[in-house]
């Protein structure tokens, strides 16, 4: 596996990359693209030999960094692969001397709140019904909080 930096020509493999990650609202390509000619915004693609295996998408303002997306495909779970992203991100975020990283992650997604839990994410708010589950309703997001300053340390 290796981590490509998110940049136009990645689009399309992280357009699917996302898309087989989420079962509902997943982005196009051109959201994609749209979002990395924003200010602050960067992010990786996971690759193994031209599968896209995930992707993260950061964007970082106001001292602090906010996860945007972090997706994994099924085939590629339980494999390190969220983890190796989010810590490339957050040695961004790090570089960048940003003091905080924020997520938000629904309520039910237990594997994904024990990896934030593990790089030091701590619980700090819940968003009532923020995922658009289609005919399944909504569900709660957590939102995560990660102090940059002492993680370094």
């Amino acid at each position: 596996m290796k981590l490509i930096r998110a940049t136009a020509a990645a689009c399309e493999a992280m357009a699917y990359a996302h898309a087989t990650a989420f079962d509902e609202k997943s982005w196009r390509e051109d959201e994609f693209d749209d979002l990395l000619d924003g200010a602050g915004i960067y992010g990786f693609l996971a690759d193994d030999d031209g599968q896209p295996l995930g992707l993260i998408l950061c964007r970082m303002a106001a001292g602090e960094v906010e996860v945007l997306t972090l997706g994994v495909t099924p085939q590629a779970r339980r494999r390190g692969v969220g983890l190796a992203l989010m810590i490339a991100a957050l040695e961004v975020a790090r570089e960048a001397r940003l003091a905080e990283a924020f997520l938000e992650v629904a309520v039910d997604n237990d594997g994904a709140i024990a990896l934030y839990a593990m790089l030091g994410f701590e619980k700090s708010g819940l968003r009532k019904a923020y995922y658009d589950r289609g005919p399944a309703g909504f569900t709660d997001a957590l939102v995560m909080r990660l102090d940059l300053t002492a993680a370094a340390a």
